[in-house]
């Protein structure tokens, strides 16, 4: 089956990262990132990023300033994540996993079999 233009194709099984993770990994990067381009990085519909970002900001994690057609968005860093099991951990502590400088990206490329243990985790 085809998928529609601009619809990203569905991702099927679990992933370690949730879509809201992701999409506050991206604004982190980019604190004036546009919906349509959150939406193609993350896979997502732009719908569901909006609603994703709604939930954001309705739960105090994130906020927006308009300037004409241009968004804003500003991470409260230490806003703690809310699942019990990572209780006292802030938003920071997240972000500083998932979002690389690009350079990092490009020097330490993710090799397909790597040691498991401390040194795997910094």
């Amino acid at each position: 089956m085809r998928s529609m233009v601009g619809v990203p194709e569905p991702h099927t099984g679990w992933t370690f990262i949730t879509n809201h993770a992701r999409v506050l990994a991206v604004i982190a990067d980019n604190p004036n990132v546009r919906i349509r381009d959150i939406a193609a990085h993350c896979r997502l519909t732009e719908r569901a990023v909006q609603r994703i970002i709604s939930d954001l900001e309705q739960d105090g994690y994130l906020s927006h300033t308009r300037d004409g057609r241009t968004n804003t968005y500003r991470i409260e860093p230490d806003k703690v994540l809310r699942h019990p099991a990572e209780a006292g951990l802030p938003v920071a502590s997240l972000l500083s996993l998932l979002v690389q400088d690009e350079t990092e990206r490009v020097r330490k490329p993710v090799t397909q079999y790597g040691r498991l243990g401390s040194s795997a985790v910094r």
